[in-house]
């Protein structure tokens, strides 16, 4: 095995920036007061969670008290759902999210089902996109909430989000996007979208794991999902993180001033890497072609198990997926894929290939040479593959 690894799964997690984990350290020893504290260590933390508010509510256009720290993308996300659900009962038990949503959100709906909520699904194009009339189309006099991701986990797809913000206003219902793949990658405004709620984990933007944020416009009904203490201005209860709270300020802050420059280089890997990967007989991109994310790559490969590759591609040191990592042991195909259009044994041959700050023109390269010889390899041991391939 070989002793470089080149990572190509930032979607999955990033590491920690060295300065990111510069500014936590002194929390984890020096200044560990409580912030609910009066004495200076406890109200120094206070300020400083203050201070990671107000960056986090900069970098999306919020308002810092509309910002509240949660533990990751996945408790933002039921929180969302289940708060909303249950303080608007009332109105409407009518929720309206998207077939290719990340598990927090599909399996939420689905214990939201089990309470007598209903749930429309609505369907996506062969690029995994919604559409707007569709959203439109679907709501009801009971409807309470739309859902829909602000970029895909898996496939990278954009979605119109300001397009769903407007009809989510002229109608007067919440609107949540789970933003997690999206904040610190792409231009985020809130207020001009009309997002009414927003999820984000620091982990995918060089921040630490184990803290996230719920954006909660003010006037929002909502209920508390954990209950305790009165931090998060009554909000969320808890001992605040105030390490990974610092550390996803500070990240999110230099996300966003990174953005433009970053950007541009991940696409034109992100391109070069894509280009040379379709050259490779009847292998197929997965997601839209331009509104997508600029650091994702998603292909199938025909012929082809994608567990198969993966396995191959790790004994040279890259690590990569075949989708979502909250599902990758799983045996069934990806449900993103599916809701695409996919065909099922079609589906099982993708790889997702995902580029991050420390990958480098000559990752990319040798990414394309060993995945192109790959996928040679596996179809000549395959009795699937077509004799005019081999």
């Amino acid at each position: 095995m070989t002793e470089k690894i080149i990572y190509m799964d930032h979607a999955a997690t990033t590491y920690t920036d060295s300065a990111v984990l510069e500014k936590m350290i002194p929390y984890f020893s020096e200044k560990f007061g409580n912030p609910s504290s009066i004495y200076s260590i406890g109200a120094e933390n206070k300020d400083a969670i203050t201070k990671a508010r107000g960056q986090v509510a900069k970098a999306i256009n919020a308002e810092p008290d509309e910002i509240f720290f949660t533990n990751g993308g996945t408790e933002s996300d039921n929180w969302a759902l289940k708060g909303v659900a249950f303080a608007n009962e009332r109105k409407g038990k009518h929720i309206i999210t998207t077939a290719v949503e990340h598990h927090a959100i599909l399996h939420s709906c689905e214990w939201l089902a089990s309470k007598g909520f209903e749930i429309t699904y609505l369907p996506v194009d062969r690029y995994g996109r919604v559409s707007p009339n569709d959203v439109e189309k679907s709501i009801r006099p009971d409807t309470i909430l739309i859902s829909v991701m602000y970029a895909n986990n898996e496939v990278g797809t954009i979605q119109p989000i300001k397009e769903i913000g407007e009809i989510a206003k002229r109608y007067g219902i919440y609107f949540h996007t789970d933003a997690v793949q999206a904040a610190g990658h792409i231009p985020i405004d809130v207020k001009a979208e009309n997002i009414t709620l927003l999820s984000l984990s620091g982990h995918k933007f060089y921040g630490p794991k184990g803290v996230g944020v719920l954006y909660i416009k003010k006037g929002t009904r909502i209920q508390n999902l954990i209950h305790g203490g009165a931090q998060e201005n009554k909000r969320r209860a808890g001992t605040e993180n105030v390490a990974g709270i610092v550390g996803l300020g500070y990240a999110l802050e230099a996300a966003v001033k990174e953005m433009p420059k970053e950007s541009e280089r991940l696409r034109k890997m992100s391109g070069r890497l894509t280009e040379e990967l379709l050259k490779i007989p009847a292998s197929h991109l997965n997601g839209h072609p331009y509104d997508r994310l600029v650091n994702n790559t998603n292909i199938t490969f025909e012929y082809v198990e994608g567990e198969s590759i993966l396995l191959i591609l790790n004994m040279h040191g890259i690590c990569a997926s075949t989708g979502s990592a909250c599902n990758s042991a799983s045996l069934e195909p990806s449900h993103v894929l599916t809701a695409m259009g996919v065909p099922a044994g079609i589906a099982h041959g993708s790889v997702r290939l995902t580029i991050g700050k420390r990958t480098t023109d000559e990752d990319i390269e040798t990414v394309i040479s060993v995945l192109t010889d790959t996928i040679k390899k596996l179809r000549s041991m395959s009795p699937l593959t077509p004799k005019e391939m081999l």
